[in-house]
C-alpha cells in the first residue's frame, strides 16, 4: 500500500530535509531522519520516504507532501498518530491517506509554493523571531513587487541558483510572485512547477536591494537576461522561508491545500 503524509515542521533546529544517514538509523538532526525513524517504529519495520521538495537547513514547512510504501496493516489514523507521538515537537504528521501506487509526492506535483516574511523597521523581532528575517533599512514593497514580475514565465534562472546547485539546467517556469507589505511585515509569495537550490532566497535578496533602493526596478530583469550570480543578491536568510505546499492534480484526491485549483471555462 502507499500512502501520502502531510508534514509540517519548524526547520530551525534541523539540517535539511535531507536524511544524512542510512534509513532507521538514530538520527534526528534532519527531518527526513526524524520522519523515517518515526514511521518505521510504528511499522515495526524499515520505511523509506520520497518528498515533493527537498527544503534546506533553517527552512520550515507548512505542508510538505510525503510518500511511503508498507505492507504493515496500519490504518490511516494509526499512522498519522503513531508517526506523531514519535517525532520531536517540531515536526507533525497532519494528514495521511491511501493513494494510487503511481503516486509519486515529487514528480506527480505540478507546482511548489513558498512564502518569506520578514519584519521591516529599525528593531530586531523578538516575538516569532525564528519565523521571520529583518531588514531594518526601510523598504519599497511596492517597488519590489513591480522588479518581480518579469520573472514570471519560463526562465533560466541561473542568475538565481546557488553555485552548489545540482540541477541539469536552471529552466523553471514561475506561475506568480508577489510582494506586499502588511503592517510592518513584508511577504513574498512565489509559486512555480519548481525551484532550484536556494533560488527563492536569492531573488528575495535580489528584490530587497531594490526595495532599498540601492538599485532601479529593471536591475532585476538585467540579471534575469545576465545568469551570472555573481552579480545578483546575497542569498537572504533562511529563517524567514516556509515551504507552504506542492500542488497535484485533482485526480489524486489529495487534501484540497495541496490540489491545484480547478480551471474556469
Amino acid at each position: 500500500m502507499r500512502y501520502a503524509l502531510g508534514v509540517e515542521y519548524d526547520g530551525g533546529g534541523f539540517l535539511g530535509w535531507q536524511r544524512l544517514t542510512k534509513s532507521g538509523t538514530p538520527d534526528d538532526t534532519t527531518v527526513q531522519a526524524a520522519l523515517e525513524n518515526a514511521l518505521s517504529s510504528v511499522a515495526d519495520t524499515r520505511v523509506d520516504t520520497i518528498c515533493a521538495g527537498r527544503t534546506d537547513a533553517g527552512v520550515h514547512a507548512q505542508c510538505q507532501v510525503v510518500h511511503f510504501d508498507s505492507d504493515v496493516a496500519r490504518t490511516p489514523r494509526g499512522w498519522l498518530l503513531g508517526a506523531t507521538a514519535r517525532l520531536p515537537p517540531a515536526v507533525c504528521v497532519r494528514w495521511c491517506q491511501p493513494v494510487a501506487d503511481d503516486f509519486h509526492a515529487r514528480f506527480s506535483a505540478r507546482a511548489r509554493r513558498y512564502r518569506y516574511t520578514l519584519v521591516n523597521r529599525l528593531a530586531r523581532p523578538a516575538l516569532e523571531r525564528q519565523y521571520l528575517s529583518w531588514e531594518r533599512m526601510p523598504l519599497d514593497a511596492d517597488a519590489m513587487h513591480r522588479a518581480a514580475q518579469v520573472l514570471l514565465g519560463e526562465n533560466d534562472f541561473g542568475a538565481f541558483r546557488t553555485v552548489h546547485c545540482q540541477s541539469p539546467h536552471a529552466m523553471r517556469n514561475l506561475h506568480a510572485i508577489s510582494v506586499a507589505r502588511q503592517g510592518e511585515r513584508v511577504i513574498v509569495e512565489v509559486q512555480a512547477n519548481a525551484f532550484l537550490h536556494h533560488m527563492v532566497r536569492n531573488i528575495v535578496g535580489s528584490l530587497l536591494v531594490v526595495g532599498r533602493g540601492e538599485r532601479p526596478e529593471a536591475w532585476i530583469a538585467e540579471l534575469l537576461a545576465g545568469r551570472d550570480r555573481t552579480v545578483a543578491g546575497p542569498t537572504a536568510p533562511p529563517d524567514g522561508l516556509v515551504f507552504v505546499s506542492p500542488l497535484y492534480p485533482a485526480e489524486w484526491g489529495l487534501p484540497t491545500e495541496v490540489t491545484l485549483p480547478a480551471t474556469v471555462g
